[in-house]
């Protein structure tokens, strides 16, 4: 049976670009028959990866079968897989984000769970002394990966170890990061031709707080205006994308790369007093403003209150 390989739906460039990667050391390095898979269709920074480093898009599933071999990357969340998640055969998974729970396996399985900002930087330290053979396409892939989690290391989860990987896979690519950087930013910033639904679950992790559900979204860019622009409409479509999520709340953080800032939609009373016991943020309008806030995973989710 074939090993799929998967990361989070709503993929992003790492759960884009690590099952590709995983796949091929399964496939060449191990001798499993793997092939990698997305739960959604990726985004503009993931869709540029792939055209950049000519990677094939990997199929879309809905849901994995009773018994199917996987692999899960990305995330360790039950609510960020497929339905049937627990009904398939996980024999692995390797991960960066807090361990959450929920998931079963049907026996004892290998789990690498590490404290760095990106999956793809775990992956290269796994594949070790087989490194040599990665070919560029599957190095380029693992740096799209790196630098987008790192916003080419201005994320406060950005460690020392994801910065070496990430120069090193640059050098041997002879890649200059800073360019290759703003060729992947500006790419995620194009987000013209996606709906305001389309881009409040772009790249959004359910959360709860209390008896509180939120869709926590994030959109990182060089372009914040671009986002802003729309927020009128974008604050009118969350209460259509809370009801067909089952969410009580959209939050939608629009990240400035360069400015090294986020900006919070206010649409309501509830998103106001959530800013100021979260982020000790007062919202006198529709929007706020929250200095050095870049990170979902470390800044945002952790300071969560109602």
């Amino acid at each position: 049976m074939t090993t799929l390989v998967f990361g989070h739906k709503s993929p992003d460039t790492d759960s884009t670009g690590s099952p590709i990667i995983w796949a091929w050391y399964l496939n060449e390095i191990k001798g499993v028959e793997a092939k990698p898979v997305l739960l959604g269709e990726p985004n503009t920074e993931a869709a540029f990866m792939l055209t950049r480093w000519s990677l094939d898009k990997p199929e879309i599933i809905a849901d994995v079968t009773d018994g199917q071999a996987c692999v899960v990357v990305d995330t360790n969340n039950p609510a960020e897989l497929p339905a049937n998640i627990n009904g398939a055969d996980v024999r692995e998974i390797i991960d960066h984000h807090k361990l959450v729970g929920g998931l079963e396996t049907a026996g004892p399985i290998d789990i690498t769970i590490r404290p760095l900002a990106c999956t793809a930087t775990i992956m290269v330290d796994k594949i070790g002394n087989d490194y040599s053979k990665m070919p560029d396409a599957i190095k380029g892939a693992a740096l799209t990966c790196i630098l987008s989690d790192t916003l080419e290391f201005r994320s406060p989860t950005t460690t020392d170890h994801d910065r070496a990987v990430a120069e090193k896979l640059a050098a041997d690519l002879d890649i200059n990061i800073a360019d290759y950087s703003a060729d992947m930013f500006a790419a995620k910033s194009d987000v013209s031709a996606f709906s305001d639904a389309d881009l409040l679950r772009m790249d959004s992790k359910e959360y709860g707080v209390g008896d509180t559900k939120f869709r926590v979204s994030v959109l990182e860019t060089t372009a914040p205006a671009t986002v802003l622009d729309r927020k009128d409409s974008l604050m009118a479509a969350m209460n259509d994308v809370a009801a067909e999520d089952g969410v009580d709340q959209v939050l939608l953080f629009v990240v400035d790369i360069l400015n090294e800032e986020a900006t919070l939609l206010v649409p309501n009373d509830l998103v106001k007093t959530l800013a100021k016991k979260s982020f000790d943020a007062d919202a006198d309008g529709d929007t706020v403003v929250l200095p050095g806030i870049m990170s979902r995973k470390k800044q945002i989710i952790p300071n969560l209150a109602v």
